[in-house]
């Protein structure tokens, strides 16, 4: 899967340790997302989304491969 997690951060200009703490998560927890090593939960990905006021699919997008 991929994201678009560090663009919308750079848009709002918002750093890793900002967002994981809005989001209660670490910081480790949003390089690991935003490095494709970490897919996070349905929930998790609803609130990231909600952050940025855009839709889940606007940040994650599944490979061809996952289709």
């Amino acid at each position: 899967m991929k994201n678009w997690l560090k663009v919308e951060r750079a848009k709002m200009n918002i750093t890793q340790a900002e967002l994981a703490e809005s989001l209660k998560v670490s910081r480790q927890t949003i390089n690991s997302i935003e490095l494709g090593k970490f897919i996070p939960s349905t929930v998790l990905s609803l609130r990231i989304a909600k952050i940025f006021n855009v839709k889940v699919e606007d940040i994650f997008i599944l490979d061809e491969d996952e289709m």
